[in-house]
């Protein structure tokens, strides 16, 4: 058997291929972490490296004595509101800065220079600007993407290939027809590769800023029972279950860009020399998969939302509403998301009535 693609420079894999070297790859991790912590004497100690066996069974525990669910949806609602806040500052202020030449020129470089400040050191000054809670967390996660976010709108600003302007302006285009036209689409459609990226690092200053102040959240569960109680099997549950989210975080945000910028995919085939990406009955399945969730969960959703002003379901739920369990200050993250999702399917609805 030839095996030489395993060791070619470069070489590129099937997604057949690419799957079963990754089922190798955690079983290899599977094996050694096994090897290190079995036995009446392991070699690495309990304390410090738990079993796996271990591990998994304090997940029923965390769910069990520890609201797990509600832990993590807390943290889910901080992220979704420090990217909704981030976003929402560094595109309007990117584009000034990037498109205005006297604005680049008065900011360009206090913009370079704000991205060396330790996040970690200014949590005091988010503390007594808004408090312990849920805002001052929000908006520290917020602070935390914006300050990497901001310098790279503004990169994707200046590789708008100047074909595309030069073109508009045969065609007679104006001053803000050019930005709606050009460069809007091109920089946003890149962007959303970036903003991808970045879910790691909101992960990181998550569990920075929910030490702050005990209101939910899997970094206030690390630290309660991981730190206080000395319980590593919980920490690395928790750890484990983040890597879980934000793998899915990964994929939903995949889907989405190949939903909303599908071009990207063919003319990046086309370059190579290839034929442009046929849709598979694979991505159909999903696409319609993807569609009837989407539904679903805007149909739970808006009978929860209902629930939590004239509640409905007070008697069935043991008089507790659900959203404001499960997400509670972060709440309106959720009706954001869940408002921004029913614009896009009303306006893929009318777009394909036309």
């Amino acid at each position: 058997m030839d095996l030489k693609w395993l060791f070619t420079l470069r070489g590129t894999l099937s997604k057949k291929q690419s799957f079963l070297l990754t089922i190798v790859g955690l079983l290899f991790f599977l094996a050694i972490w096994l090897l290190l912590t079995s036995g009446s004497e392991p070699i690495m100690k309990k304390s410090s490296l738990p079993h796996p066996f271990r591990v998994l069974t304090a997940f029923g525990e965390l769910y069990r004595d520890n609201e797990l669910i509600m832990n993590m949806m807390r943290s889910i609602g901080l992220n979704l509101g420090g990217y909704i806040k981030a976003i929402g500052y560094a595109l309007p202020v990117g584009f000034i800065i990037g498109l205005v030449p006297l604005f680049r020129g008065a900011f360009q470089k206090i913009v370079d220079a704000i991205r060396f400040l330790p996040l970690t050191a200014l949590t005091i000054l988010f503390i007594i600007w808004f408090g312990i809670y849920t805002e001052a967390k929000i908006n520290f996660l917020a602070f935390g993407i914006f300050i990497y976010l901001l310098p790279i709108v503004i990169q994707r600003i200046d590789e708008v290939d100047d074909v595309y302007l030069k073109t508009v302006y045969t065609l007679g285009a104006g001053y803000w027809q050019t930005i709606w036209s050009v460069y809007i689409p091109a920089v946003v459609s890149k962007l959303s590769d970036d903003i991808r990226i970045l879910t790691a690092i909101s992960w990181t200053y998550i569990i920075v800023a929910e030490t702050s102040a005990d209101q939910g959240g899997l970094g206030s569960l690390i630290f309660r029972t991981g730190q206080r109680m000395g319980r590593v099997d919980k920490t690395f549950a928790c750890l484990i279950l983040i890597l879980i989210i934000g793998i899915f975080q990964d994929r939903i945000f995949s889907y989405l860009d190949r939903k909303f910028f599908p071009y990207k995919y063919q003319v990046k085939a086309t370059y190579e020399g290839k034929d442009m990406k046929h849709v598979s009955e694979f991505d159909v399945v999903i696409d319609y998969v993807m569609v009837v969730l989407t539904w679903v969960f805007m149909a739970i959703y808006l009978l929860l939302m209902i629930n939590e002003y004239f509640s409905v379901f007070s008697s069935s739920l043991g008089n507790v509403k659900p959203l404001s369990y499960l997400f509670g200050e972060a709440q309106w993250t959720i009706h954001v998301m869940f408002f921004l999702i029913l614009v896009y399917q009303v306006y893929h609805f009318f777009q394909k009535r036309k």
